[in-house]
């Protein structure tokens, strides 16, 4: 009997998932899904490899606090893969703290520890560990094991994961994380692949979604990025404010009176490309309009990319590679095109016909700069980690 793997990366109202036999090394992929609770009635979505709709499947709201969902992923394993035995199943953990520098298994004492690191991911911790318990509940012997979106960044050392202020307060924490580490770390190992000369090269990803980050490469691993202590740092996103001025903070506490509480809403839902624009969070949306408060928030949000690759390549020393991920680094040409031209003082030229197609490799023959789309698979590296934790 084979042996697979089924990994959860959970989002604000769904969860993406996917199965992997982990037999031969490279886990290979066997199904992937989508458990959306957005919907009246929450349903589940399980294709191919291919695309093809292997099982899709509607509950009432009303049928408890989400287990179903999970019963039945766990049911449609049974039933097409009966071949492959469930080792384990891995979740994306947005926040690992101080501790976690690698996967491990959910205990109940680190499912605690992590579950005491929400203040620092509001939006994303609950979401990432909601799955934990349901699931123990239908499988109480299945092993669990957490992959963190710190843990690539675990690496990274003063100055570039300091924060100036007191050091008593280092002691309890409060340093730079960085996150999205999972596509990171999958785009870095695809990038040696694709070009193994990237290995000592200067590289520059971008991650740009809903959530975007940076992060700078040299030898392969993390050495600066721009989310710190909380996903709510570095570039604009779509509902998140990215960096701000601390005043602003402070005005809004002690001005305008708002709670803690709805200074936190502030940051988290209703800022970024949503609060610029007064009209959507999502870049497509942005894109086809013609609102000049739309046409600023786009502006805002590749000035702020341009700026904060620069401050990427101050770290490494230059920049040889930038490149290209996520939801919007991926599809939006537009998006890839304004951020070039902002960088062609550091020597970046983008081909039109190129980017227009999304070809791997998108820079002109001229640029002193490689620039590549590469599509991420955080689910992938998932897996590389799941597998990784069984057999050690």
């Amino acid at each position: 009997m084979t042996a697979s793997v089924l990994v959860l990366n959970a989002g604000s109202s769904s969860i993406k998932f996917g199965l992997f036999d982990i037999s031969a090394g490279e886990p290979a992929l066997l199904c992937n899904g989508l458990l959306d609770e957005h919907e009246a009635k929450p349903r589940l979505v399980a294709k191919s490899p291919s695309g093809e709709t292997m099982f899709e499947t509607q509950r009432d709201a009303s049928d408890g606090d989400g287990g179903h969902l999970f019963a039945d992923v766990l049911t449609l394993i049974e039933d097409r893969f009966g071949d492959h035995r469930l080792r384990a199943v891995g979740h994306r953990i947005v926040h690992g703290g101080p501790d976690y520098s690698g996967p491990v298994e959910l205990t109940e004492d680190i499912y605690a520890k992590l579950e005491a690191l929400t203040p620092l991911a509001p939006l994303h911790q609950p979401r990432c560990l909601a799955p934990v318990r349901p699931i123990k509940a239908i499988r109480p012997a299945l092993t669990q094991i957490a992959c963190f979106d710190t843990a690539f960044h675990h690496g990274m050392t003063p100055p570039a994961n300091r924060v100036a202020i007191p050091r008593r307060y280092e002691a309890l924490g409060l340093r730079r994380y960085g996150f999205h580490g999972l596509s990171f770390e999958y785009v870095a190992s695809r990038l040696i692949e694709i070009a193994p000369e990237f290995a000592a090269k200067r590289t520059v990803i971008a991650h740009l979604g809903n959530g975007a980050s940076l992060c700078a490469l040299r030898d392969g691993r993390s050495v600066d990025t721009t989310m710190g202590l909380t996903p709510l740092d570095g570039l604009v996103m779509g509902t998140r404010c990215g960096a701000i001025d601390p005043g602003v903070l402070l005005y809004l506490l002690q001005h305008e009176k708002m709670s803690a509480e709805d200074l936190q809403h502030l940051l988290y839902h209703e800022s970024g490309l949503l609060g610029v624009s007064g009209l959507s969070a999502d870049m497509r949306t942005l894109l086809a309009s013609s609102e000049p408060w739309a046409r600023e928030a786009i502006d805002l949000f590749t000035f702020r990319a341009a700026q904060e690759i620069a401050v990427m390549a101050n770290t490494l020393g230059g920049l040889d590679g930038l490149v290209f991920t996520g939801g919007i680094g991926e599809h939006a040409k537009q998006i890839r095109a304004a951020i070039g031209e902002r960088l062609a003082w550091l020597g970046v030229r983008i081909d039109v016909a190129a980017n227009d197609a999304a070809n791997e490799r998108i820079n002109a023959e001229d640029s002193a700069v490689s620039v590549l789309v590469i599509p991420t698979n955080e689910e992938v590296t998932m897996a590389r980690h799941c597998a990784a934790l069984l057999v050690s």
